[in-house]
């Protein structure tokens, strides 16, 4: 069975500039890579979107790997040490932008599945589903993969998402769960007019003032279990008056709320639009809200599949892992549909920054992690 290096197989990925939503070559890599492995590869192309499964197996247990092969912009590429996107080695460290998030977690995961193949065929299906819209609007990504799969009853026990999830040291943190994110956009329209003749307007700022304050005045709850308690941000209030005698004829506001599973979605979609219509209540103008739930809450309970990744973490690199849910979203979220889903990956901390680097050793170890995993995997789950 081919032997695939890590580390070379991250240097490739980093090399292709795969800006959300470019991919410039990116899923190519995967793909024969995963094909040299005697993976069946299914492409999935949604709008200008590149997604991949592939499937080694027609047995269960199938357990997936999922990642993105999409990176954030570099920023001030000149304020990087080494070109964003060379791939550069300096003192065993990678440096580039995806080493981190999350080309080098994909590259391990690879790697550790060439390896496990070398040793003999595990007793069921080893798959993954990469995509290329991960770090962007993830409208034509895992989303999209994951309705096709459902429909067609593709069958996946269980997922592991290669996000960056240690904190300080590899393995002392596994996310099982996420909060919930949605978006609202809130849109006050009144009439303009003269401070002097306040009657001859409809001054909006002060209905979007009230709005406002009674959104924030409820305490959403007071967390859930492993997870802390939901919040509402506002993000911004735009009025665009420069006059100091002038009633506004519009006003504005954006707000986020990271929900926990106390809350769905759709229930604080509707929350936030009856608000709205009572604070608009008795006013002459127009307040409108477009919400857009970019994502479920989640929580894959402690069990055997959460048992089988911190064991595996415990045994190659010492770490007794903590079980969280911080931090803000990701590919989970759909996958929630499918399959219980945790996240194991690099330490993320120069994820999105300047010169995100990785030790090489770090992802050696990942890699060795990862085979671990698949080992203990198939102990416990195969027939």
């Amino acid at each position: 069975m081919t032997q695939i290096d890590a580390l070379a197989l991250a240097r490739d990925l980093i090399r292709c500039p795969s800006v959300t939503p470019a991919d410039l070559g990116a899923m190519d890599i995967v793909h024969q890579a995963l094909e040299g492995l005697g993976f069946a590869c299914r492409r999935m192309k949604f709008g200008e979107i590149e997604n991949l499964y592939a499937r080694r197996g027609t047995a269960r247990p199938n357990l997936c790997f999922a990642g993105h092969t999409d990176v954030v912009p570099v920023g001030d590429a000149g304020a990087w040490t080494s070109p964003p996107f060379e791939a550069a080695l300096a003192d065993g460290v990678l440096v580039g932008r995806g080493a981190v998030d999350m080309k080098g977690g994909i590259a391990a995961f690879v790697a550790a599945v060439a390896a496990i193949l070398a040793r003999g065929e595990p007793k069921g299906s080893l798959s993954f589903l990469i995509t290329g819209d991960e770090e962007g609007m993830a409208f034509d990504g895992t989303r999209k993969v994951v309705e096709v799969l459902a429909a067609e009853g593709e069958a996946i026990d269980h997922c592991i998402v290669g996000e960056p999830s240690s904190s300080a040291r590899l393995g002392d943190m596994i996310k099982i769960g996420r909060r919930g994110s949605i978006n609202s956009w809130i849109t006050v329209e009144g009439t303009q007019g003269h401070v002097a003749y306040p009657h001859r307007a409809a001054n909006p700022v002060p209905v979007m003032i009230d709005l406002l304050s009674r959104l924030q005045a409820r305490v959403l709850d007071g967390g859930y279990e492993a997870f802390q308690p939901s919040n509402l941000e506002i993000t911004s209030v735009d009025v665009g008056n420069t006059a100091s005698n002038v009633i506004p004829a519009e006003a504005k506001a954006r707000l986020n709320i990271r929900f926990n599973p106390a809350h769905t979605g759709a229930e604080l979609e509707a929350w936030i639009a009856d608000t709205a219509r009572a604070a608009g209540e008795g006013f002459s103008g127009k307040v409108t809200v477009t919400s857009v739930i970019s994502g479920e809450a989640f929580l894959t309970r402690p069990g055997p599949f959460t048992d089988v990744v911190a064991a595996a973490i415990r045994e190659t690199t010492g770490e007794t892992t903590d079980l969280s849910t911080t931090g803000g979203t990701s590919d989970a979220r759909f996958i929630r549909e499918l399959c219980p889903v945790l996240e194991f990956g690099l330490v993320g901390a120069t994820m999105h920054a300047v010169d995100e680097r990785v030790p090489v050793s770090q992802i050696r170890d990942l890699q060795a992690t990862y085979e671990r995993i698949i080992e203990r995997y198939f102990e416990a789950f195969s027939a």
